[in-house]
């Protein structure tokens, strides 16, 4: 639990910082020691939103409402990812 406890709180530092990348491969690394605890993806799924990344932070987001189905920040930043996806779509079919 201590090293999950380090671990969460280095990505919360780079998250702080802006390094996304950095942030969410430290909720990965949290998500080895206990897969169960929500607010690891709900950070990552942050992260990802911030790198563009969509589908996997509704990926993340999925998850965690298979948890928790009331959890707000995961509906909040499932909304943002497929939003992120309809954007993305829509320039594709630009092209």
């Amino acid at each position: 639990m201590k090293e999950f406890k380090r671990l969460k709180n280095e990505g919360n530092d780079f998250v702080k910082i802006g390094e996304y990348e950095e942030a969410a491969n430290k909720y990965s690394e949290c998500m080895k020691l206990n897969a169960e605890e929500c607010t690891v993806y709900t950070n990552r799924a942050l992260c990802y939103l911030k790198l563009y990344k969509y589908e996997e932070a509704k990926q993340d987001c999925d998850h965690v409402l298979q948890i928790e189905d009331s959890n707000i920040k995961a509906f909040y930043r499932r909304a943002l990812a497929y939003k992120g996806l309809q954007v993305r779509k829509k320039n594709m079919a630009g092209i």
